[in-house]
């Protein structure tokens, strides 16, 4: 089933309403912000979930990657961005590492850009799969038609459509716009990440194929593949990532450079889609517990979009099986509690 544009809108529409009635409301303070948005209120919900998860035990590295298995485990960073543009961070911040299938939201929004939003649904689809991330069977059951911009069938699709008529030209694009959503002009690839994925990457040239034969990847299979294991190696810290999802959550603008990435109108149908697929097998849960359209990189990144409010970001390497950052979870899931973050979570009208 391939779902409309309205469709999408309708999605996050009353997300996105409740959090504009929320900023509406408190307008009268000054800020524009929900009123438990205080700096206060932002550092104390952080340094809590800092401390309450910095000894935390559970997880390891991603290890089918042999770089990401060398990573310091002990990278521990949070940082969230307020969509007035304020940075707030504690722990590692600066570390960076390979934001691996965040990359994915980015590259989904750069062809949103080019091609449209329904470029995509019909294109590859944009339905939970319900199987793991690379898998075959999802793609053989329904000829690679019913997959998402983020499961790697989808993900290499969806870089197959950014256009350039070379490889260094699509592969510029890519790492420019990552770039400006981070309001950063230097962002480059860390290489030992980038030579191990390539090294071990025979499935996803498989599913490259796959798709390719069903007719969804149109030029060279091997070109997206190579182009999708350089965009996932790309190195990003906790505040990278935080001022990239706060971009999501300011309609497309970077709340911290001011410059437009994203039509306001497209942003919903990204989020749905981080919404559905954004924690891998465990998105529902996510979706359950706090109500943010997510994403995680299994080089131990997770980012959420409060829209309206704020985007926030964890590094920390060690995984759960479902390959998401524990530490991560845990602490976003607090913050957001904290400080109000949910857009589901409303009070019943007063008369």
């Amino acid at each position: 089933m391939h779902y409309s544009r309205k469709v999408f809108s309708l999605i996050f529409a009353g997300m996105l309403a409740v959090a504009s009635a929320s900023c509406t409301a408190d307008s009268s303070t000054g800020g524009g912000l929900d009123s438990k948005l205080t700096p206060d209120n932002i550092n104390a919900a952080l340094k809590k979930a800092y401390d309450d998860y910095k000894g935390l035990k559970e997880g390891k590295n991603a290890d089918y990657i042999p770089a990401l298995a060398k990573v310091d485990s002990n990278i521990y960073g949070i940082a969230l961005v307020t969509v007035d543009g304020k940075i707030y961070t504690v722990g590692d911040v600066k570390s960076e590492v390979a934001i691996e299938s965040i990359s994915k939201v980015f590259t989904m929004a750069k062809v949103m850009e080019e091609s449209g939003v329904e470029s995509l649904p019909h294109n590859m689809g944009v339905d939970a799969t319900g199987q793991v991330f690379n898998s075959i069977y999802a793609i053989e059951q329904h000829k690679g038609a019913e997959m998402n911009p983020l499961v790697n069938a989808g993900a290499i699709t969806t870089t197959s459509m950014v256009k350039g008529k070379s490889y260094d030209e699509i592969w510029n694009k890519i790492l420019n716009y990552y770039g400006e959503f981070a309001g950063r002009s230097d962002l480059k690839v860390i290489e030992d990440v980038y030579k191990s994925e390539a090294d071990t990457n025979q499935r996803n040239q498989a599913i490259a194929y796959l798709m390719y034969a069903y007719g969804h990847i149109k030029g060279d299979p091997m070109q997206a593949t190579d182009i999708y294991t350089r965009q996932c190696s790309v190195g990003v810290s906790a505040k990278d990532l935080a001022v990239m999802a706060s971009t999501l959550a300011n309609a497309g603008v970077n709340p911290v450079t001011g410059k437009t990435l994203m039509k306001a109108d497209d942003v919903p149908e990204a989020l749905a889609v981080m919404a559905t697929a954004g924690l891998y097998d465990d998105a529902g849960k996510w979706l359950y517990a706090t109500g943010l359209p997510g994403k995680s990189g299994v080089g131990g990144g997770l980012i959420a979009v409060s829209p309206g409010k704020f985007g926030i970001a964890v590094v920390s390497p060690p995984l759960d099986e479902a390959g998401n950052s524990v530490r991560g979870q845990k602490a976003i899931t607090d913050i957001s509690a904290a400080l109000g973050g949910n857009p589901y979570s409303v009070q019943p009208f007063k008369k």
